[in-house]
């Protein structure tokens, strides 16, 4: 069943970001619009690869780290192995950077431009456990998406 709604989610997305080609606006209404949709999230946004390190990009939730070294984190562990992290328990984490100490799961995927990372999609819960195998390949399609979009 959840393939279907991430189905429907993409095509809202596809909708969504027809004809924009601003990153700063396409990624504002793209955690808008998934803030708005998924539930038990308490975070939902971007954070973009400025050399060695991801920087916040446009997100919803409470305020969040500024800066995060590439390799370190979730986030930068993504940002690093261009592979999506999906963290059932962040206090598990090795090296985990605690923004929101409500975050309890979380789901991060890389968003690449010519093969390269150029941003990560970071999702955060308060629930462990939140992200099964249906949600990551839901993301990740959302995700492709976005990139073909912006960057083809």
């Amino acid at each position: 069943m959840k393939s279907k709604f991430y189905e429907s989610l993409n095509r809202q997305a596809l909708a969504l970001l027809e004809g924009e080609d601003d990153l700063v606006a396409a990624m504002a209404n793209f955690s808008t619009l998934l803030n708005d949709n998924l539930t038990e999230l308490n975070w939902v946004g971007f954070y973009v690869m400025r050399g060695e390190q991801l920087v916040l990009g446009p997100f919803q939730g409470k305020v969040a780290c500024t800066r995060i070294p590439l390799g370190k984190g979730v986030c930068g562990t993504a940002a690093f192995t261009n592979q999506t992290q999906r963290v059932a328990d962040v206090h598990q984490f090795d090296g985990h950077i605690a923004c929101d100490s409500a975050s309890n799961s979380e789901i991060v995927v890389p968003v690449c431009a010519q093969g390269n990372v150029v941003a990560v999609l970071d999702i955060d819960s308060p629930i462990f456990d939140r992200f099964d195998e249906d949600d990551q390949k839901g993301l990740e399609l959302l995700v492709k998406s976005f990139e073909n979009c912006l960057f083809d």
